[in-house]
């Protein structure tokens, strides 16, 4: 996942920029790249025409994601790189029983997210690292390393965000 192109020389970037990783690349699985408190995985995971899932792909494979979001149970921030996986997370939240207000897709969204047992999650939104995003400043890396620092800062509670 996010191994050996643009959209993962972006993201991998901007996480060893926060001290998420320990390089700034990836080229490949052998590479030597390790990921300190992160887990990356996608909503959807097929390789749908023109890389635009239709709302049954999406559906179909949220049970995979269901069972990674439950496996995660430890998870304090959700990052969602577009909004395919926006809605994709909050179907899953909110299928779990999780409380999610209501909020749009934008980038730099940050959504409180109430587990059942009361606990609070964060989810933050972000335009995807897309080689077409950063080349038309859709995205810049200052962007995306904002979305990583925010999130640092809600890991280790740096921040209090209400």
């Amino acid at each position: 996942m996010f191994t050996g192109d643009e959209s993962s020389n972006n993201l991998t970037n901007a996480l060893y920029a926060v001290g998420f990783a320990n390089q700034p690349f990836s080229i490949s699985k052998d590479d030597g790249l390790k990921l300190f408190r992160v887990y990356i995985t996608s909503a959807v995971k097929c390789a749908p025409p023109q890389n635009k899932p239709n709302k049954d792909e999406i559906i179909n494979c949220s049970t995979f994601l269901e069972e990674e979001v439950k496996i995660l149970e430890n998870a304090k921030v959700y990052i969602a790189f577009g909004k395919v996986a926006w809605d994709s997370i909050i179907y899953v939240f909110k299928k779990i029983g999780y409380s999610v207000p209501n909020v749009k897709f934008y980038h730099g969204a940050l959504v409180k997210v109430t587990k059942p047992d009361m606990s609070i999650i964060w989810l933050i939104g972000s335009y995807h690292p897309s080689p077409r995003n950063m080349k038309t400043g859709r995205l810049t890396m200052n962007m995306l390393v904002e979305i990583f620092s925010t999130a640092k800062k809600l890991v280790s509670n740096k921040e209090r965000i209400t």
